[in-house]
């Protein structure tokens, strides 16, 4: 049995297991999924990331619930002084917390009241353009768990929401987040894996918001797992009049971790801040792609991405802004930067504009480079060793993304974690703490 049939038959069998309210939307899942064309090398969007793994893993993944979590979310989770945790392990659902901030809905796609049932199946893939993107597909052909939540008008809810998801096995999980008119809030998306490295581990996770007037959201979302993972996630967000996204994305690298990040500003006055760091060493792959849409005028956004590669590994970033014609006095800026840190590491960039209205202000960059080697002098002869300036350079280029996080208990973790990847010895870690 190939993958493609792999797929169609896992969905269909989802139908005894899954509530009636979901049959839909396996059914157009599996349309979609027949009528989809498996990407190869001249596919441009997956020009240079090879699915030769995901293939295998597809025609032969188990599904099921990962033994020993307990211990993976024990040690390895942020540590806030106050959030709503929900562990998913394997695309399952653990708990939810009990007690919620008032204005706030919070539970997972089987534990829906029936009014909520109705609510998410209209609203479930009206975000995401599913049929652009392959994973959307496969993640609604096997719909069967998800996460809604939902902030109430006028609703500030101070408490952050953290996800973790635990993964060892094939996992397929559905998030959809919506914001009513002045409502915030912050989610946090975790991706970790169990100690032993599971050979088919495949996460496919799909997460969509719709933020209604005025209202705001604070996304953070951290891929953290085992070397041999394969991630296949998106997140796509609607933006209404005066809303407000902020959002950054951290990949460490593993396998292969493939992200489609889009944003569609479809009311005035609404923003996006998106910034993010990949992470990739050994022969670790990570492809960015990105889409800001500006579909209304009086729209703003600023993008950011760098990335640090060494080894033999391999990045892709393909950053699109797409201005409508009638987006005049859209604000839009992209940069994407990059370092390598060995001759084998590899970069491909593609920043993109298509700019169809006359009075806008657009600006793009892309860079790919080395240390430099006057830094490199500079700081040697103040004394310090050439390991230790390559250290520091290297960890100063992503530094300033990390330290204007606004939230404490992410900076508080990743300082420790990426100053042991970029020293890997305890001695040189000591000076980047």
């Amino acid at each position: 049995m190939n993958y493609l049939e792999a797929i169609k038959n896992q969905s269909e069998s989802l139908q005894a297991a899954t509530p009636e309210w979901m049959h839909a939307i396996q059914a157009r899942g599996r349309a979609l999924w027949s009528a989809q064309t498996w990407p190869g090398k001249k596919t441009e969007a997956w020009r240079y990331t090879s699915l030769v793994k995901v293939e295998k893993t597809l025609a032969s993944a188990q599904t099921g619930k990962a033994a020993g979590f307990e211990a993976a979310v024990a040690e390895n989770t942020l540590q806030f002084k106050e959030a709503l945790q929900v562990v998913i392990v394997d695309g399952r659902v653990q708990s939810v917390p009990d007690t919620l901030p008032e204005g706030l809905q919070l539970a997972a796609f089987s534990n829906l009241a029936e009014a909520d049932q109705r609510s998410v199946a209209e609203k479930l893939g009206t975000v995401v353009e599913t049929e652009k993107h392959l994973f959307a597909v496969q993640s609604e052909s096997l719909l069967s768990e998800g996460l809604y939540i939902k902030a109430k008008k006028n609703a500030a809810v101070s408490v952050p929401i953290y996800l973790v998801f635990i993964g060892s096995q094939a996992a397929n999980f559905r998030v959809f987040a919506d914001l009513e008119q002045s409502a915030s809030l912050t989610l946090v998306e975790h991706y970790l894996s169990l100690e032993s490295e599971q050979e088919q581990q495949l996460e496919n996770t799909c997460t969509e918001f719709s933020l209604a007037d005025n209202s705001q959201l604070n996304h953070y979302r951290l891929n953290m797992q085992a070397e041999s993972a394969l991630h296949v996630g998106g997140v796509h967000a609607a933006l209404a009049k005066h809303a407000r996204l902020n959002s950054f994305y951290l990949a460490f690298g593993t396998a292969l971790t493939r992200i489609d990040a889009g944003v569609k500003h479809v009311g005035e006055g609404s923003h996006t801040n998106m910034y993010g760091v990949y992470l990739p060493r050994n022969n670790q792959h990570v492809d960015f792609h990105t889409n800001l849409e500006h579909c209304v005028p009086h729209t703003t956004s600023e993008e950011v991405f760098r990335g640090i590669v060494g080894d033999s590994a391999r990045a892709v970033f393909n950053g699109r802004i797409h201005i409508y014609p009638q987006a005049q006095k859209t604000h839009a800026q992209l940069s994407n930067k990059n370092l390598l840190t060995s001759n084998k590491a590899e970069v491909d960039t593609k920043p993109e504009l298509e700019i169809y209205a006359n009075d806008v202000q657009c600006a793009h960059g892309a860079t790919v480079a080395q240390l430099e080697e006057k830094s490199l002098h500079y700081l040697r002869t103040r004394g310090i060793s050439e390991e230790e300036a390559r250290v520091m350079l290297s960890f100063g280029f992503i530094n300033e993304l990390i330290e204007q996080l606004e939230l404490e208990a992410i900076r508080d973790y990743l300082r420790p974690i990426l100053a042991k990847r970029f020293a890997r010895s305890s001695e040189l870690s000591q000076h980047l703490l």
